[in-house]
C-alpha cells in the first residue's frame, strides 16, 4: 500500500512527477490520499482517469469531496454528519459506507443485465416495426403511401417503449442478492 500526504501531492503535480507518481501506485493494491486538499483529490482523479484510460470511482461524504466526486466517471455520496453536498453532487447516495458493497455487486449487476436484455428488445422491436413497413411497401411498389396512422404509431412506440424498461426496471433479478453477495465473481459475468 502507499500512503501520501497533501505536501507530497503539492510537490508532485508542481514538479510534473505524475507519470512516477502512477507508475509507483500501479505496484501496489492500495493508495490512500490523506490531509489533501479538494482541489488536489480531483487532480488525482483526472490524472488517473487521463493517463490510464480506466473508469474511476469516487466516494465521498462532505463538501470538500464534490469536486473529486464531479471528476470522476461514476460518483457515490455518502449521507452523513457533514451535510448532504456530497449527494447533491453524486451519481448514487448511499447512508452508509458499509452499504457499497451491495450498491456495487447486486444493484450494479443487476444493472449490468436489465441493459443488455433492453438493448436486445429494442433492436427486436426496431426490426419488426421497419420489417412490417419494408414489406408493405414492397407490395404497393413503393408508393409511399402510409401504412399507419400517425397516432397509432406514436402509440405503438409509448406502449412498445415505455412499458418494458418499466416491468424490467422493477421485476426482472437474474440472480438473488444473497447469492451476489456471497459470490462476487458473477459481477464479472455481466460486463
Amino acid at each position: 500500500g502507499l500512503v501520501i500526504d497533501g505536501q507530497t501531492l503539492n510537490i508532485i503535480f508542481q514538479e510534473g512527477l505524475e507519470e512516477k507518481f502512477l507508475e509507483a501506485t500501479q505496484h501496489c493494491r492500495s493508495v490512500l490520499c490523506c490531509r489533501s486538499t479538494p482541489l488536489q483529490k480531483s487532480m488525482v482523479v483526472k490524472l488517473v482517469r487521463r493517463q490510464l484510460k480506466v473508469m474511476t470511482l469516487s466516494i465521498g461524504d462532505g463538501a470538500n469531496d464534490v469536486s473529486m466526486i464531479q471528476g470522476a466517471d461514476v460518483g457515490i455520496g455518502i449521507s452523513g454528519q457533514e451535510g448532504m453536498q456530497a449527494v447533491m453532487a453524486s451519481d448514487f447516495a448511499i447512508s452508509r459506507f458499509k452499504h457499497l458493497k451491495k450498491l456495487l455487486l447486486v444493484h450494479g449487476h443487476w444493472c449490468y443485465a436489465r441493459l443488455a436484455k433492453m438493448v436486445i428488445y429494442f433492436f427486436y422491436k426496431n426490426v419488426c416495426y421497419v420489417n412490417l413497413l419494408f414489406w408493405y411497401q414492397f407490395f404497393c411498389g413503393f408508393s409511399g403511401s402510409t401504412m399507419i396512422d400517425y397516432w397509432q404509431m406514436i402509440f405503438f412506440n409509448l406502449f412498445f417503449t415505455s412499458v418494458p424498461p418499466l416491468l424490467f426496471g422493477a421485476l426482472d433479478k437474474d440472480v438473488s442478492a444473497e447469492t451476489l453477495l456471497h459470490v462476487p465473481e458473477l459481477y464479472k459475468n455481466g460486463q
